[in-house]
This record gives structure tokens, sequence and C-alpha cells, in this order.
């Protein structure tokens, strides 16, 4: 059994990778929790720690029916499972065959999935092919080879489903988004110099204090054109957002990323306008709570500020951490949102 400060702690945050390392009694409701319940946080001086299930029922306490404590090793055993039959099949397995390969129904299934993955079964069927092709054309693979070898079972199904993901398609992945046109446009704001970039499917860079040469580092053999008139009504959008970044927008985005990285901008994008979260509860709300660092680095890797709000992720402690465009731009983009 672990300190009980150290209980206390993991209960206080949610943090789901002590689940199955012990449960919370509480003794003023008699029953037992993970530590990651979702259940209104008892008080202290009511709850007693234990390291099995079984040593919470024999003290009279009986299972919570919110977070089913006593499913912890089954849940595990099943997303393991689900995982493992993904990977192997050649085409992603329908929702009730990886339900009655591990006995949940399809709907419990899909909740445990998304919570310790942060993705349903059948998106991760969809980022593990997409990782696939992207692999295979990395390494010198023809785009044909790379479609078929990842499990598609053909190129326009690869073009309809991965393709989105991609963001280009996949000869113009391999090249390096040679022969894709985005077009720019650097204009004043009242954070100050803001480049915006789009492809024909929307915004893929939003930037501060950078101009071409940073964008062509971004986009090393993509065709840059300066934004026209019509361009001009996409900024106007931009602009209007990051004056009042709190409000909601339909601006369309173009951005690439790991099924991971992709994860973090999604769980960004929920955050509520004038709050802020830490990389700890991000690395919780996708359901991988030890992966702190590798959410700050998808934090970091976001090109797309503001729309993809990253400024809204602190440190644990409250102080507001590092930003790519400085400090007080970050700074000036919360205070934006909470007035």
């Amino acid at each position: 059994m672990i300190d009980e400060k150290t209980a206390w702690q993991a209960v206080s945050d949610r943090d789901r990778s002590f689940d199955g390392r012990f449960v919370t009694g509480v003794l003023s409701t008699g029953i037992y929790c993970r530590p990651s319940c979702a259940a209104r946080h008892p008080k202290r001086e009511n709850v007693r720690f234990f390291a099995k299930p079984e040593q919470a029922e024999a003290a009279g306490l009986r299972a919570c029916l919110r977070c089913h404590p006593n499913d912890v090793a089954r849940d595990e055993a099943a997303v393991k499972a689900v995982v493992d039959a993904v990977r192997m099949a050649e085409s992603a397995p329908r929702l009730d065959e990886l339900a009655e390969l591990t006995g949940y129904s399809p709907t419990h299934l899909q909740r445990i999935f998304k919570r310790e993955t942060g993705l349903s079964p059948a998106a991760y069927a969809r980022a593990l092919r997409s990782e696939r092709v992207r692999g295979a054309l990395e390494s010198g693979a023809s785009v044909t080879e790379a479609i078929y070898d990842a499990g598609y079972g053909s190129a326009s199904r690869f073009y309809e489903e991965a393709g989105k993901r991609l963001g280009m398609n996949a000869s113009v992945w391999k090249n390096g988004g040679a022969g894709t046109k985005v077009h720019w446009a650097s204009v004043e704001t009242a954070l100050g110099s803001m480049m915006v970039a789009a492809t024909d499917k929307g915004v893929c860079c939003l930037s501060f204090n950078e101009g071409e040469k940073e964008l062509r580092q971004r986009f090393p053999k993509a065709e840059l054109h300066k934004g026209g008139d019509d361009f001009q009504k996409l900024v106007d959008q931009v602009i209007a957002q990051v004056e009042a970044p709190g409000r909601p927008h339909n601006i369309p985005l173009d951005v690439q990323g790991t099924a991971f990285q992709e994860a973090v901008w999604q769980e960004l994008r929920k955050i509520p306008d004038g709050e802020t979260r830490s990389y700890a509860d991000i690395a919780v709300a996708i359901g991988k709570p030890k992966a702190v660092r590798a959410v700050g680095s998808a934090n970091g890797a976001n090109h797309v500020a503001v729309l993809i709000p990253c400024h809204r992720v602190v440190r644990s402690d409250g102080t507001m951490g590092g930003y790519a465009y400085g400090l007080e731009i970050k700074k000036r983009l919360l205070e934006k949102e909470q007035n």
C-alpha cells in the first residue's frame, strides 16, 4: 500500500495511473471508488484507503456504481485485447466484433477504450493505418505500396479516410509538400505582427512575429504565394478571432500530427474560454496520465496559435510556463478571454 499522502493526492488529481493500486473508501457514504472516480471529492476525514477491493468490502463498504473499482484489471485487459485485435486485423474490426471479443457491451467498450487511449476504437484504427502509411512513405515506399501495406483495400478508401488526417494527399506528403499551394499574409493586430497561412483546405499556420522565412522552414517544398483579395476574407476572420479569442469559430484548419498530437490538440479546443489547464490535466483528459512531457511536446508542435489554444495550458502550480511567441502574448490572450 502506498503512503496516505500520495494516495490522497492521487484522488485529488483523479490520477488514472493509480487505478488498481488502491481503492478509496468513503466512510460517510459506505462506498469505495477508484482513485480517478469522477464523483465529487469526499472530505479527507471521511476517507480510508485500502490496497484491494476485498479489504474495503470486508470493512463493510460496497463498490461505487459510477467508477466500478472492481473492473480495473478487466478494463485494462479489454483495452489491450482491442489494441492487439486492431493491430493484427487486415481491416478495421467492427465495434460489435470487438465487444464480443471482450465480453463488454459496445457502448461500454467504446467508453472505457476512449477513457484509456483518448480515441474510440474506430479512430484508433484509422490513426494506426494513417501512421503506417506515413512511415512507409518516409522510408521510401511507393504511394500504392504504402496504401495497401497499411491495410487499405483501395486507394480511394485511403484518400477518403486517412487522407483527411494527413491534410495533403499521399504523394504530396511523401515529397514534403511539393506542389502544394500555401497562401499567406502578415498583418498587424493588437498583439503585434501576425502571420496567417492556409492551403485550400484551411489554416495551416498562425504565428506571431514571423514571416516568409519561418513559413518556408515549416513548408520547405510548398509553393508560397502572397494572399490576394479572396485570401483577405479568411485573414479578417482570423483577426477577429485573435481580437476576441474566447468566442466560438468555424475557421477551417489543415493540421497534421500523430494520433497522440491530434488527441492533445482536440483536448486543447475543449478548454472553455477564460480557463486554463495544466499539462498534467491534459494528459489525464486524453487517458495518458503519465505522458505529461509528451503532452508538452505535442503542445509545442501546434503551428496554429489561438485557433488551437495552446496558450490555455499552464504549469501545475498555475504559473504561465512557456509559449512559442513569448509570455507577453500568452498573458494578453488569456486576459482578453477573461475580460
